[in-house]
Formats: C-alpha cells, sequence, structure tokens
C-alpha cells in the first residue's frame, strides 16, 4: 500500500489546481447553504414566535381530547331548585328521570314523582373511582379526594362559598363564582350556585350498536343472537332481526346510518368529479399541446383556461358553489370538477408534448386521416400515464371531498365538523375519522394496483 507525503500531495494539486479548487468550492457552498437553512429555521422560529406559541399552550386541553376519542362521558346535572335536588342527563344519553347510573346514590323524597325529564332527590352521593366521593345536599356539597376534602355552602341562585382553603384540584377565578374540580381521566366537576355537573369517565365507546331507546339496549351478545334467531317478536309488525337491524342504522347516540350515507356521498363526489373533470381535461389537452395543435393562440387560451382552473383552491370554489347551488354534494362535485379540469389539462397536455412522433409520422405515411393519427399515433402512447394520473387523484379527492364537506359541500365532511363543533362528541370524530381512514386505504390501495398494472401494461409493450 502506498502512501503519499505532504510534498507528493502538494505537487499533485500543484499539477491538476482545477481538481483541488473546485473541490474547495463545493465544500464551501454546502457549507454556505447548510448555514442559510440554519439561519431561515431562526428566523422563521423567532417570525412566528415558535416558542411563544409552544409555551401558551393547553396541553392539558389537548390530551382531554385525546382522551375523548377512546372514551365516554356521562354526565348527571343536579339543580338546586324550592329546597330539594333535580337529576337530569344530556340528550341521547343512556340515563333518565327514571334510570340512573349505578355509581349515583339518590336519596328521594317520600311521595315522589318524576316531572319531565327531572328526578327528584333530597341527596345525590356519586362515586368517581374509588378515590372519589361527591355528596350533594340542597345547600351543602362535599368532595373528597386524594385525602383532601372541598366543602361549599350553597345558596341556590345567589351565591356559593368554601369553608377553608380550595383543594389543589379545584379552581375558583374570584369568590363566589364556579368552582371547577379535575380528577384527571375519571372525570371533573362543576359547582355554581345554580347546579352541579358531574363528569364521569369510562373507556370505550357507549351504545355503539344499540342506544338506549332500543328494546336490545342492555342486553348481552348471546341474549341478542337468541332473540334474533328464536326469540318472541318484539315488535308485531316486524321480525326481531329487522328490528335490530333498524336500531342499529338509526342508532340515535352514533347516527350509523347517516354516517354512512354521508361517506357514500363523499366517495360518489370523488368519482363524479374526477371522472367528469378526466373526460373535459382530455380534449382540451390535445389543444393545449403544441406538438397536436400548431396554433399558438389556442394553445396560450387553452393553458391560460387551465391555470385559472386550478389557481383558485378547491376550498375556494366548494365555497362558491355552495353559495350558488346551496349545501350539499352537487356543490362538491362541481369544486373537484373545476379544479382537477385545470390539473388535469396541464398534466394531460405536457404528456402529449412528450410522445414520440415517429407513430404519428408512420400513420401519416400510410395515409392516415388527421383523426386516425390522433387515435392510434398518439392516444395509445398517453392513455396508461393518463388513467394513472386520474386514478391517483382520484383516490387523493376522497380525502378533498371531506375537507370541502365541512364548508358546505355535503358527504362526511360536514358531518364530521357538526360534531367537532359540539366540542363534546369527539369519540364520534374519531369513528368518522376511522371510516374515513379505512375508506381512503381502500381505495389508495385499488388505485395502486390499477396504476401499476396500467405501467406495467404499457412498459411490455
Amino acid at each position: 500500500m502506498t502512501t503519499l507525503s505532504m510534498a507528493d500531495m502538494q505537487a499533485i494539486a500543484d499539477r491538476h489546481p482545477g481538481v483541488v479548487s473546485g473541490s474547495w468550492r463545493k465544500s464551501l457552498i454546502g457549507w454556505a447553504v447548510s448555514a442559510g437553512i440554519v439561519a431561515y429555521l431562526a428566523f422563521a422560529w423567532w417570525f412566528f414566535a415558535v416558542g411563544a406559541v409552544l409555551a401558551a399552550g393547553n396541553w392539558g386541553i389537548a390530551g382531554t381530547y385525546l382522551a375523548d376519542w377512546v372514551s365516554y362521558e356521562i354526565r348527571p346535572q343536579i339543580e338546586f331548585e324550592n329546597g330539594r335536588l333535580d337529576i337530569s342527563y344530556a340528550r341521547f344519553s343512556s340515563y333518565r328521570a327514571d334510570r340512573h347510573p349505578d355509581w349515583l346514590d339518590i336519596t328521594q323524597p317520600a311521595g315522589a314523582t318524576i316531572a319531565g325529564n327531572k328526578a327528584p332527590a333530597d341527596r345525590v352521593v356519586a362515586h368517581i373511582g374509588t378515590a372519589t366521593t361527591i355528596d350533594i345536599a340542597p345547600d351543602r356539597v362535599m368532595v373528597a379526594h386524594g385525602g383532601e376534602t372541598l366543602d361549599v355552602t350553597i345558596v341556590p341562585g345567589q351565591s356559593i362559598s368554601v369553608t377553608g382553603s380550595l383543594p389543589s384540584w379545584a379552581t375558583q377565578k374570584g369568590p363566589g363564582q364556579k368552582i371547577l374540580a379535575d380528577f384527571g381521566f375519571a372525570g371533573g366537576l362543576q359547582i355554581d350556585e345554580d347546579d352541579v355537573k358531574i363528569r364521569h369517565r369510562f373507556f370505550g365507546w357507549e351504545n355503539f350498536v344499540f342506544d338506549a331507546n332500543s328494546p336490545f339496549w342492555g342486553k348481552s351478545m348471546s341474549d341478542v343472537l337468541s332473540l334474533i334467531s328464536s326469540g318472541e317478536r318484539l315488535d308485531p309488525n316486524r321480525s326481531n332481526a329487522a328490528l335490530a337491524w333498524d336500531n342499529i342504522v338509526n342508532n340515535s347516540e352514533w347516527q350509523h346510518g347517516d354516517v354512512w350515507l354521508k361517506l357514500a356521498q363523499t366517495i360518489v363526489m370523488a368519482f363524479v368529479g374526477t371522472l367528469f373533470a378526466s373526460l373535459l381535461a382530455f380534449p382540451l389537452a390535445f389543444m393545449a399541446a403544441r406538438n397536436i395543435t400548431r396554433n399558438r393562440l389556442v394553445n396560450q387560451v387553452a393553458k391560460r383556461f387551465f391555470d385559472f382552473l386550478r389557481s383558485v383552491d378547491m376550498l375556494i370554489w366548494a365555497l362558491f358553489f355552495t353559495r350558488a347551488f346551496g349545501p350539499g354534494p352537487i356543490a362538491g362535485i362541481s369544486a373537484i370538477f373545476f379544479t382537477d379540469t385545470g390539473t388535469f389539462g396541464k398534466l394531460y397536455s405536457e404528456a402529449l408534448e412528450n410522445i414520440d412522433d415517429k407513430q404519428r409520422e408512420g400513420m401519416r405515411s400510410v395515409g392516415a386521416s388527421p383523426a386516425s393519427v390522433q387515435r392510434y399515433g398518439v392516444v395509445p402512447q398517453v392513455l396508461p400515464v393518463l388513467i394513472s394520473q386520474s386514478l391517483y387523484f382520484w383516490e387523493s379527492n376522497t380525502r378533498s371531498a371531506t375537507i370541502i364537506g365541512a364548508v358546505g359541500a355535503g358527504g362526511i365532511g360536514l358531518k364530521l365538523w357538526e360534531a367537532m363543533r359540539t366540542n363534546s362528541d369527539w369519540e364520534n370524530v374519531a369513528y368518522m375519522v376511522l371510516l374515513i381512514l379505512v375508506v381512503v386505504f381502500i381505495f389508495d390501495n385499488i388505485s395502486t394496483a390499477l396504476r401499476q398494472r396500467l405501467i406495467g401494461n404499457k412498459a411490455s409493450h
């Protein structure tokens, strides 16, 4: 093995100065580019105040939202009313005035009757897990959690006051204002002068199959199957199987039927919008391709038309068509159609401009008509590529249709936005997001398989 001395290396550098100086220049350029990237990132960090935003972020709320995706809450509300307590539950809750969760101990007055959706009580004791007890009387609330006690005196409709100091898990912005207590994942509590709101969280998705109004609610899977297969009819007008299916589809909490219908609308929006855009962009691309249509004015008009359509974002088109046609799938289809016509026109015309002219020349040499030249000399070259691009955008538009649906263009996007806007149904949001992921995954695989087959067929020729 030969080792070069410094003198030998210097001699080589003297004989080939261009090689050595070139490497130094490349090295300096690399360092300069790296320094520029670092400087830009530092500027962006300062300009957008990233550090301050991260520091001020309410990460506790983010954790609560994530927990809501995989859990549900039971939220009884206890109101102070004329020396007694009235218990009620949120809309679509599994519980109501004549049905209470087992972690609530309720003492009802003698001869009490249920009025509307409220159950009267003299005292309510809630057990949040094994570490928390909430004792509610018409004039006092006692909360025990983690070895600490919160004692609140209530003057209904007027004021609340705390005896002693607030525990670490409770907050109050000012004297007489509402008190918030946080028990972690298990739930929380809000005490006000008019009522007490309790939140108790559980893992899972409550009533995902049957809601609390269904005769199958609360029954085990074996009991449900037994009723469907051999049980007596619960509804004399239809079989138990038909009744069970109707209860699932029309589940008031999860609204499976409406969600599935909106998801189907989203799929149709993506397919129809992409199909119509492909059909219109295909002939217009021949006008924009300079080697096909040798008229500069026609080329420029077609290309500028494509630029106009795709320069306006799909979301903006969706807002425009929502105002024009009203909320619904027609607005979504139109938005996808307009945006993709511009994109397809550009992609198709560029594919046409890069064809091999030898096939066209061969068709002309045998006296083929201009239409036959395009049909047999051009289309076979570009068709697999054009279809492949359309398939990719069809799969991509399935995702985009969800976004434009949120602004009123119909589909599951609008349903998703409605669930998010309530700020309390995040498990429903998770359900719809999972459905969208499954649909996108399936369409992605179908699109990929078809594109690979088209490209493979092209390569085999």
